[in-house]
């Protein structure tokens, strides 16, 4: 229910009659990469994965990847839908009974008023109240002298030492933490501090923006990492607020938090080892 927007999924769930379940199918909505999450898959698939074969099969080659990482969001949700079941939220499976309402004429009115208010209208409510902030938060990251650098530069130095054994590097890492507010945001944040910008860009050439990319040691392993992350990582802050409100709980807004953070970031230490192990990717 998360693949057009994880916080619309979210609010779904709704229609789920066991609490227990309807917990379950929250907590793993994020599984399902959203509309902000593919256009950087399938970026970074048509940048390096792709490429890395012949040009007639560049199409059917980027289409394969972005399949491999949905059906990898998938298995990632049945196995932490049965974890979740077997461990926090233990409890009976509930019956799955097919059973049709008496048909009623649809009223327009209440559809249209649902659809609007009780829906659009309180996810982009939430994510106005967390972008203007965060807008302001990540100019100031940009733009805050420190000595000779920027602060911007100075934490993407920080984290460049947990991000190598991730296979990334830090401006990455610091991408994907300052990205919180939104998934679109991530890859313009990397151009920022990649080109010292000082504010987010945009390039739409792809052979430039290959190029930025492989001019700051990208590589193969560095986009397949990426593809990871972006795949498994946190909710938008739009979703967690949507996740607080849904189940009036700061403890399972921070378990929606960690689940798909750990999960990346374990597999991201995986691929990185085998990869660095094998000589793959490099």
């Amino acid at each position: 229910m998360g693949f057009g927007c994880n916080a619309a999924g979210v609010i779904a769930c709704r229609i789920i009659d066991s609490p227990r379940e309807r917990l379950i199918a929250i907590l793993t909505n994020n599984f399902a990469p959203c509309n902000g999450r593919f256009p950087t898959l399938i970026l970074l698939s048509t940048l390096f994965v792709s490429s890395c074969f012949v040009e007639n099969y560049n199409s059917l080659v980027t289409t394969l990847s972005i399949t491999s990482i949905v059906l990898l969001g998938i298995a990632t949700t049945f196995f932490t839908a049965w974890f979740l079941s077997k461990t926090l939220l233990k409890g009976t499976p509930s019956s799955n009974i097919l059973e049709l309402p008496p048909y009623r004429l649809p009223q327009v009115g209440a559809v249209i008023y649902r659809s609007i208010i009780d829906r659009t209208f309180f996810v982009l409510k939430r994510a106005i109240y967390m972008a203007a902030p965060a807008g302001a938060v990540i100019w100031l990251v940009a733009n805050i002298p420190l000595g000779d650098t920027t602060l911007l530069s100075y934490l993407t130095h920080l984290l460049d030492a947990p991000a190598y054994y991730l296979g990334v590097d830090g401006v990455i890492l610091l991408a994907f933490i300052l990205g919180l507010p939104a998934n679109e945001i991530v890859v313009p944040i990397m151009l920022m501090a990649y080109l010292s910008t000082g504010q987010m860009v945009e390039i739409e050439n792809l052979a430039t923006l290959k190029e930025v990319f492989l001019n700051n040691h990208w590589t193969l392993l560095t986009a397949i990492n990426t593809m990871l992350l972006c795949l498994l990582h946190y909710p938008c802050s739009t979703t967690l607020l949507t996740i607080h409100k849904e189940t009036g709980s700061k403890k399972w807004t921070a378990i929606a938090f960690l689940l798909p953070t750990i999960l990346g970031l374990i597999l991201c230490l995986i691929t990185t080892f085998l990869a660095r192990t094998f000589g793959l990717f490099v």
